[in-house]
C-alpha cells in the first residue's frame, strides 16, 4: 500500500483557499442539484510532494524575498533530474530559466524567422501552440494528427505536402508536444527522426514542449527526448520542460529550456530581454526539491493515475457514444463524443457541463471540435467516479 494519500479530499473552493483558477470557475454553480464537477485545466488536486512543502517552509521562514539567482544547488537538481529521469547528459550552459513553459513557447515564436513567417503544428494540441505563433505575428499552419491502427500519428505526407506548398515556404519552426498533450501519446523514436527529418529537409527549427515527460502512465513506453537522438538533431531544437505538472506546483511559475546550439539560445535569450522576468524565490526552491526529492511521491502518483485512467476508460467504454482511447502519458484524456450526435450549436462540453461535469471544449484544440473534450483526471478516485457516473447518465 502506498504511503501517499492520494483519496484525500483537499478542499479548493473555500476561504482562504478559494484561488484555484480550476475550482474558482464552477464556484456557487450547479446542475441537477449537484454542484459541477471541475476537470478541465491540467492541475491536479492533490498537494505537492512533502519535501516540496518542506523546503517552501524553510524557505518562508527565512522571512527575506529580494531578487533570487539560480544557485549550484537548483542547477545540480535540474542536471541530475535531466541524467536521473531522462537519461539525457546536459551541459549546463544549455539551460535558459523561464517563468512558465508557455512563455518558452512565445519565445520560441518570436526568436524563429521574422514577422509574417509561419508555425507548423499538428492538431488537436494544446491551446498556447495556436495562440503564440498569432501573439508573435507569425502565420499558424497545422495538420490534423491521423489513425493508424487505431492510434494518432503525424501525418508525415501531409507535413510534407504543405512544406512544399506556397504555403508552406515561408515556415520556420514546427512545434512539437510530448508527451502529446491532450492525445497522450508517447512519440517513439522512428516517429521522432521521421518529424527530424523533415525538420532538416526545410530547414526548420524544432520547440518541443516535454512538461508531461514523467508522466508515462503505458509501462511499455519510454519517453525520448528529442535532441538527445543525435548532435544534429539536437543543434535545432529548442526543449522546454517544467516540474510544475509532475509535481503539482504550476502556480509557483518555474520551467526551463534546454538549448544546445550556442545561436540558436543567443536568439531564444534576445527574445526574453525585457519582457520575460526571472522565476519567483519560491518557484526555485520547489523545482529544486521536487527533482531531488520527489521521486517516490512521483512513482507513487504514477500508480494512482494508472488506475484512474483505465477506470475513466472502462467506464466511459460502457457509453456507445462515446469513443476514449487509453492515454500513453499525461493525466488527460481526449474524448471523441460525435456519438451524441449533438444539434447545430450545442457543444459536447456544454452539454456535459449541464449535467454536472465540467470538461475543456474540444474547440479550443481544433477548429471545428466542438463534439470533443478533454477530461483532467488527476483527482481523487471520488470525485473521478462521481464525473463518470454523471457523464454516463447523460448519455443515456
Amino acid at each position: 500500500m502506498s504511503k501517499f494519500d492520494f483519496d484525500l479530499p483537499i478542499d479548493r473552493s473555500s476561504a482562504p483557499h478559494d484561488d484555484s483558477m480550476k475550482w474558482g470557475r464552477y464556484l456557487g454553480r450547479h446542475a441537477n442539484g449537484n454542484a459541477i464537477l471541475p476537470m478541465w485545466v491540467a492541475d491536479m488536486d492533490f498537494a505537492a510532494p512533502t519535501p516540496v512543502l518542506a523546503a517552501l517552509n524553510d524557505r518562508l521562514g527565512h522571512g527575506v524575498f529580494g531578487y533570487p539567482r539560480v544557485t549550484p544547488q537548483v542547477r545540480d537538481a535540474v542536471l541530475l533530474h535531466l541524467a536521473r529521469d531522462l537519461h539525457w547528459q546536459v551541459d549546463p550552459d544549455w539551460l535558459v530559466w523561464l517563468p512558465g513553459l508557455v512563455t518558452g513557447l512565445n519565445v520560441a515564436c518570436r526568436a524563429v524567422g521574422e514577422i509574417g513567417d509561419g508555425v507548423v503544428t499538428a492538431v488537436p494540441i494544446y491551446p498556447p501552440f495556436m495562440s503564440a505563433p498569432r501573439l508573435s505575428d507569425r502565420q499558424l499552419h497545422t495538420v490534423p494528427l491521423t489513425l493508424q491502427d487505431d492510434r494518432p500519428v503525424w501525418d508525415l505526407a501531409a507535413l510534407e505536402a504543405l512544406a512544399d506548398s506556397p504555403a508552406g515556404q515561408r515556415i520556420r519552426l514546427l512545434m512539437l508536444c510530448n508527451p502529446h498533450n491532450p492525445i497522450g501519446r508517447v512519440w517513439q523514436e522512428d516517429e521522432l527522426r521521421a518529424l527530424a527529418g523533415i525538420a532538416e529537409r526545410h530547414g526548420w527549427v524544432i520547440c518541443s514542449d516535454d512538461i508531461h515527460c514523467e508522466l508515462v502512465l503505458d509501462k511499455t513506453l519510454r519517453y525520448t527526448p528529442l535532441a538527445r537522438l543525435d548532435p544534429d538533431i539536437a543543434r535545432r531544437t529548442m526543449t522546454l520542460l517544467a516540474p510544475s505538472k509532475t509535481y503539482n506546483i504550476p502556480g509557483l511559475g518555474a520551467a526551463f529550456a534546454v538549448i544546445p546550439d550556442a545561436a540558436l539560445r543567443g536568439r531564444f535569450e534576445r527574445a526574453m530581454a525585457g519582457i520575460v522576468p526571472h522565476i519567483n524565490v519560491l518557484g526555485y526552491t520547489a523545482m529544486a526539491a521536487a527533482y531531488r526529492e520527489g521521486v517516490p511521491w512521483r512513482n507513487a502518483l504514477l500508480d494512482y493515475l494508472r488506475v484512474n485512467r483505465d477506470l475513466l476508460v472502462a467506464g466511459l467504454g460502457k457509453c456507445p457514444a462515446l469513443r476514449v482511447s487509453s492515454p500513453e502519458a499525461t493525466y488527460l484524456a481526449w474524448i471523441d463524443a460525435r456519438g451524441l450526435n449533438l444539434p447545430d450549436g450545442q457543444t459536447a462540453a456544454r452539454f456535459f457541463e449541464s449535467e454536472g461535469v465540467g470538461l475543456s471544449p474540444g474547440e479550443d484544440y481544433m477548429p471545428g471540435a466542438r463534439d470533443h473534450v478533454r477530461l483532467n483526471f488527476g483527482c481523487t478516485r471520488q470525485t473521478l467516479e462521481e464525473a463518470i457516473y454523471r457523464m454516463a447518465k447523460a448519455c443515456g
